[in-house]
């Protein structure tokens, strides 16, 4: 390694980030309840306790006796690309990662006391070098910050929760879990998607995957700003209706859209946060254990306020109005849900406020 904290890895020059902490990555919502469970007396040993329950043994043997493990005899190319990406996150032991034959284009990170890798064969076939590369970071990511663990009880609790289907409540206890699970878990995508920028430093090879991800093999089809554009006009476009169809639809994801991806990462990378990990300014692991929980809230509380000042979707903006004190909640509601031109009349309680003549639909 040089003075500078570059190292030759395959196909060119990468930066290297000695004892970074995933803080320097996670998403504010992620980390704060990274930072809370952490913290949480008796944590681990509850989870240990719990493995026992869940199929990570049976997992294992799964891959081990049905699938291809990735080392320096097959699939040669994807081991560099892990330890590469495991040497510049400076993830000390390098985890076992799997091909699985699966058609569809896939990866994840999984177990308790340590995390493997798994990728499918329609993954592996879909992206080039550069493109991979981010995507072992995005998983060497998730090792890092430890998401493997709740990524593994998220399989266990979905399992669960269609074998107790029957019982009176019981799937709906259980369902609930789940669905605050995925909304952690869409936002641990967005950590581990800036971990393989980290990785890769490559934002178009980045983008590109994202892309293929969406729409197959033909790249020379897709472009880049045009798929933004379509993240862009997923946000504002429609009342808020579509909001709410927004948010039904997202519900039973582990993962955000990929256009919504794409943009995030993108304003990730051209932020000043980004850029100082890139100068070598990062939190390191071994302050991790002085982290205020209470700050990480405040962050993600901070965060959230932030989006929803900034966003351009109906409902967030309806939420900012309110918050802002703009007031007559029904009057809002009533207007952005029936789409009525131009807001109500000023006659309060006839229901009949129409348009003014040529006024214009609500946006």
């Amino acid at each position: 390694m040089t003075e500078t904290g570059r190292e030759n890895v395959p196909s060119r020059t990468r930066r290297r980030f000695p004892g970074i902490s995933s803080r320097a990555y996670e998403h504010p919502a992620d980390r704060s309840a990274l930072v809370a469970l952490r913290k949480l007396s008796g944590f681990d040993t509850v989870f240990k306790a719990l493995s026992g329950l869940l199929p990570e043994r049976s997992l294992r043997l799964l891959y081990l006796s049905d699938s291809v493990r990735v080392s320096d005899a097959q699939f040669a190319h994807l081991h560099d690309m892990l330890r590469d990406a495991c040497y510049i996150l400076d993830l000390e032991k390098v985890p076992s990662m799997y091909v699985t034959q699966d058609p569809k284009p896939n990866a994840m990170c999984i177990g308790l006391d340590e995390p493997i890798i798994v990728v499918t064969t329609g993954l592996v076939e879909l992206l080039d070098e550069e493109e991979m590369r981010a995507v072992v970071g995005h998983e060497v990511g998730h090792a890092l910050s430890g998401h493997s663990v709740y990524r593994t009880v998220l399989l266990f609790l979905t399992g669960l929760a269609l074998k107790v289907a029957w019982i009176p409540l019981g799937n709906v206890t259980i369902m609930a879990i789940v669905t605050a699970l995925r909304e952690w878990f869409r936002k641990s995508e967005l950590s581990a998607d800036r971990a393989g920028l980290l990785v890769g430093q490559d934002l178009q090879a980045s983008m590109r995957g994202l892309m293929k991800l969406a729409g197959g093999h033909h790249l020379h089809e897709m472009n880049v700003d045009a798929f933004l554009a379509q993240a862009e006009e997923y946000e504002e476009s429609g009342d808020l209706r579509d909001s709410v169809l927004k948010i039904l639809n997202v519900l039973p994801r582990t993962h955000p859209f990929t256009t919504v991806r794409a943009a995030e990462l993108k304003k990730w990378a051209e932020s000043r946060d980004f850029q100082r990990i890139m100068d070598g300014h990062y939190p390191r692991r071994s302050e991790d254990k002085d982290t205020s929980v209470t700050d990480s809230f405040r962050e993600s509380a901070g965060h959230y306020a932030q989006t929803v000042r900034g966003s351009k979707d109906p409902l967030m903006k309806l939420v900012g109005d309110i918050a802002g004190g703009a007031g007559d909640l029904g009057g809002k509601l009533f207007d952005k849900f029936s789409g009525a031109a131009g807001g109500r009349s000023g006659r309060d309680g006839d229901g009949d406020g129409g348009e003014d003549g040529g006024g214009k639909g609500t946006a």
